[in-house]
């Protein structure tokens, strides 16, 4: 069983300063977004302010963060063997009380997974063995580049030697999943490959890409586009081909966000002809309605739902390439014609219920808006821990939500 230990921090000031790609980078204040989970007559709440540009915020003490943990684990009644995800809105490795932390937890009994970090905290490499010791087993670590010239740069790292003397450490000791955002002409190509060849030498488990957002469109909502100015991020398909060209090369596991996981057929497995099969679990569609999501999400959705026969739902795509970022902006940017009487939004958008229903219903048409589950698949972040039969059991499950959705507020069909 695995319980998040959250050691808090903010992104910029308890990371050793902003990765020159972060998405945090150059976020001004913001007012609330509005979610699903403000109250129904106010716009704003913890999550759509403070949670979404992570500055809830600093370090909390160690004690607190046990405390918590062990309030987890007897509310959830776990028994057998309890790991901890350690993770923060800062950089894990900059935790000032993280020795402490993991050999508090390992007096528990509870072994520790480090959420990502750059190791940007790490000075010297011998944390790494007392880390190690405390029961860590588990690492997400964010190499950019095995070159150290490109990690001061683009990382920020003021000790990229010492930081990638540990990445090594880690990757020979216990299991070591890298990462990377892909900035294009920086460390892609033979850039790219010279870290994997440097991961897969080391022991690493697996390799996590990420694509690089650079604009609104992309998911940057809090204000800081462009975060690099004069780069163009990769077309999606394109992402997706180096992410499978990646993973064809290399023995260690390869996933990319958002596009693909080539192991599991992730995101959207169940829209792959060969897994057709598995859409007759899917409950009857009884309900007439338009399905908003994202850019990307689109054509696999319709691709279900058109396999399935339900020729009641149009999905209909914002510009937005991410459908948890969906803001009120997208949606005021829609043809109300192409949408239908009843609406299902995603149901972690940033899209409050008052402004979701003032915008979609300007035409005239009183729509009735409701939301579907939080996703509708698994992100490559995950589902690179997960086999093909994971991914399609968490979809089979997610969208037999979504179609609960539809007919709970869609028009029931004669």
């Amino acid at each position: 069983m695995q319980v998040v230990a959250d050691v808090g921090g903010i992104p910029g000031k308890d990371c050793n300063g902003f990765c020159k790609y972060c998405y945090f980078r150059k976020v001004k204040e913001i007012k609330s977004f509005g979610c699903a989970h403000c109250l129904p007559n106010k716009i704003g709440c913890e999550r759509c302010s403070k949670g979404v540009s992570e500055t809830q915020g600093a370090f909390k003490s160690p004690f607190e963060v046990m405390n918590e943990v062990q309030t987890a684990i007897m509310m959830g009644m776990r028994q057998g063997k309890v790991s901890a995800y350690i993770s923060g809105g800062g950089d894990i490795s900059c935790y000032p009380h993280l020795e402490t932390l993991t050999a508090n937890l390992n007096q528990f009994s509870i072994s520790s997974i480090l959420g990502y970090t750059s190791g940007k905290g790490i000075t010297d490499s011998s944390t790494v063995t007392r880390l190690i010791n405390n029961g860590v087993e588990e690492v997400s670590f964010t190499i950019f580049a095995s070159d150290p010239k490109l990690r001061k740069e683009w990382v920020k790292d003021p000790n990229p030697h010492e930081a990638l003397k540990s990445c090594q450490m880690f990757c020979e000791s216990i299991d070591l999943t890298g990462a990377a955002v892909i900035i294009p002409g920086v460390n892609d190509g033979d850039v790219l490959r010279e870290t994997c060849n440097s991961l897969e030498e080391w022991g690493a488990k697996g390799m996590l890409l990420m694509r690089f957002a650079n604009t609104f469109n992309e998911g940057l909502i809090l204000g800081n586009e462009p975060i690099v100015k004069g780069i163009e991020s990769q077309p999606v398909e394109d992402f997706a081909e180096l992410v499978k060209q990646i993973n064809s090369e290399y023995k260690f596991r390869v996933s990319g966000t958002p596009l693909c996981d080539p192991e599991t057929g992730g995101p959207f497995a169940i829209a792959k002809d060969e897994n057709e099969v598995f859409l007759q679990f899917i409950k009857p569609v009884t309900g007439e309605a338009t399905i908003i999501t994202s850019k990307i999400a689109e054509p696999f959705i319709s691709k279900i739902f058109n396999k399935i026969e339900a020729d009641s739902i149009n999905v209909v795509a914002c510009e937005k390439e991410i459908a948890c970022l969906i803001t009120k902006e997208d949606l005021e940017k829609l043809d109300l014609s192409e949408i239908k009487d009843a609406v299902i939004l995603p149901g972690r958008s940033f899209v409050h219920q008052l402004d979701a229903e003032r915008i979609l219903s300007a035409d005239g048409v009183d729509r009735l808006v409701g939301r579907g589950p939080d996703t509708l698949s698994v992100d490559g972040e995950l589902s690179i821990d997960m086999t093909d039969e994971n991914v399609i059991e968490r979809e089979l499950e997610q969208f037999n939500d979504l179609v609960d959705a539809i007919n709970f507020f869609g028009m029931r069909l004669l």
